[in-house]
Parts: structure tokens; C-alpha cells; sequence
């Protein structure tokens, strides 16, 4: 645990510097919320977040008003991590699920040291673990060991439930960065739901060997969330086509998604360097966020 945390220390500090350095000195919380608590309706003006919109009292008064709010002292952030079977995938060390985690912690330990409360949810195709919203540093190492040193109950993955679960569980508008590889259906009406309400950040996790098969004939394939072996014909048009739907099909359409919501996403591969990407998503959110 303790060359865990010292990695996790590195990357803190080299992510933090390199945000510093790009806004000269003028360091935006790469975790502030876009507004916390309801205070009033004003008229919309040109600019505004169309999300911030009050279609209720627009209706009512023939006008389009929007929802103003006011900062609270301490910010939420939420990370919730997807701990189900198929993040096992990709070299020992590197697989998805290692990334995830070690992703989580880093922006964990960033978050806690800009004061802002910070609590986990990870799943599979339930709640698997549940840490409190806190503050300070060793509310940052329970964080950290429940992330690594939790075993889950189940291998399968339902992003509907987890996403369900978080909208019941975080009742205040917080920042919530979701970790995961996104493979399932059906789930983007409550991901939807879940922009609407917090500050949704989306890092989806890859591995090229998902999609990258060779055509090989006729093998054993081993699915990790049913513990099933199947034999598949690697060389078929069916084959090729199952899996660009499963991986690629799937990335463009969340992608899509992420831009006509607002939702800030980034995909990150289990084979590159994620801290210059990390460093240039805050360094977006930020301008961003100024400008809102």
C-alpha cells in the first residue's frame, strides 16, 4: 500500500503542476461545480447554460428565466468505479480495472487537497462499496484501500442499477466522475438523468485488445463475467461485426452522447500515458467553467 500511495503522490503532483503552469498562476479548481444550491430565477441571457433553464416558470410566464445558484465552501466529488469482470482485460498491472483505480485515487488525492469532500461508489451489477463524502488525508487512504483491497460479490455489470443507485444515494449536486469501460445497454435515459443533476465527468476506459482480434479460426474465448468458455470463429463476418458493435460502435455513440449533453468525456487507453490527457481535459473544463 505504501508504494501505492507514493505513486499515486507522483502523478498528484505531476498533474497539479502542469495545471498551474498551463493557467499561469491562476489555478480554477479542476473540481469546482458549475452551482450547488438553488437561490433564485433571473431572465436568460445570451450565454447561459441551456441547462440552467427553468421550463416551468418559462411556461408560466411566457419568458425564458433561468435557475440561478450560489457556491457553497465545499465542493462534492464522487467517483463512481465499475469493479465488474470485464475490466479485467489487458497486460498484468495494465488492465482496465488497474487504470480505473489508479485513475480514481489520483483525482481523489487532487480533490481532497483542494478541500473538497470526497466519497466512492463502486459497483458491478450491484453496490459493492460505499464511502461516505469527507475530507482530509486519511479519509484519502480509506479511499484508496477500498478501492484496492475490496474483492466484489459479483463479476457481472449493470450500469442502470449503478447509476440509479448513485441519483438515490448523492443528494446533493456534487462533481461525479464515472470510471468505466461502458459495456452495456440500455443505460444512457439515467445517464441523462444524472447530467441533468450533477456535474458529470465520463472517462471511459479501453483496451486496443478488444477490438483488435486476429483472425485466428476457430477458438476459445473465455467470458470473464458469466466464467463461461465459448468456441467463436475469429475469421467470420459475424465475428467482426459483433465485436465493432460491442467496442467501437458503442465508444462513438457515448461519445455522441456526451457532446449534445454537455458531459465531459475522455477515453483513455490501458497502453498511454493518462496524465497529459487528464492535464488537457481539466485544463478545457476550466476555460469552461470560467466562462459559465
Amino acid at each position: 500500500m505504501r508504494e501505492l500511495v507514493k505513486k499515486l503522490r507522483k502523478y498528484e503532483i505531476q498533474i497539479r503542476k502542469a495545471i498551474n503552469s498551463q493557467m499561469q498562476g491562476d489555478f480554477y479548481s479542476v473540481f469546482k461545480g458549475t452551482g450547488i444550491e438553488f437561490e433564485d430565477i433571473r431572465l436568460y441571457q445570451y450565454g447561459d447554460d441551456i441547462r440552467a433553464i427553468d421550463w416551468r416558470s418559462t411556461a408560466k410566464y411566457d419568458h425564458t428565466f433561468v435557475k440561478k445558484y450560489k457556491e457553497t465552501k465545499e465542493q462534492s466529488v464522487f467517483f463512481l468505479v465499475d469493479v465488474s469482470a470485464s475490466q479485467h482485460i489487458g497486460v498484468p498491472g495494465r488492465q482496465k480495472i488497474d487504470i480505473g483505480k489508479e485513475i480514481c485515487g489520483v483525482l481523489a488525492l487532487v480533490a481532497l487537497r483542494e478541500s473538497s469532500q470526497v466519497g466512492l461508489i463502486s459497483y458491478t451489477d450491484t453496490k459493492e462499496k460505499y464511502v461516505r463524502a469527507a475530507k482530509g488525508n486519511k479519509h484519502a487512504y480509506e479511499i484508496i484501500a477500498a478501492l484496492f483491497d475490496h474483492q466484489p460479490l459479483s463479476r457481472k455489470t449493470n450500469l442502470n442499477k449503478a447509476i440509479i443507485y448513485a441519483l438515490n444515494a448523492i443528494k446533493r449536486r456534487s462533481v461525479i466522475i464515472f470510471i468505466s469501460d461502458f459495456i452495456d445497454d440500455n443505460y444512457l435515459k439515467n445517464l441523462k438523468a444524472m447530467a441533468n443533476k450533477h456535474d458529470l465527468v465520463i472517462l471511459h476506459i479501453t483496451d486496443k485488445r478488444e477490438t483488435k482480434i486476429p483472425s485466428l479460426g476457430i477458438v476459445p474465448v473465455f467470458d470473464k463475467e458469466n466464467n463461461t468458455r465459448k468456441w467463436v470463429n475469429t475469421s467470420s463476418p459475424f465475428f467482426k461485426n459483433s465485436i465493432k458493435k460491442t467496442y467501437i460502435d458503442n465508444a462513438e455513440a457515448l461519445q455522441k452522447f456526451c457532446k449534445k449533453h454537455q458531459i465531459n468525456y475522455l477515453n483513455i487507453t490501458t497502453d498511454e500515458d493518462y496524465v497529459p490527457k487528464l492535464i488537457r481535459m481539466f485544463k478545457v473544463r476550466n476555460q469552461s467553467l470560467k466562462r459559465g
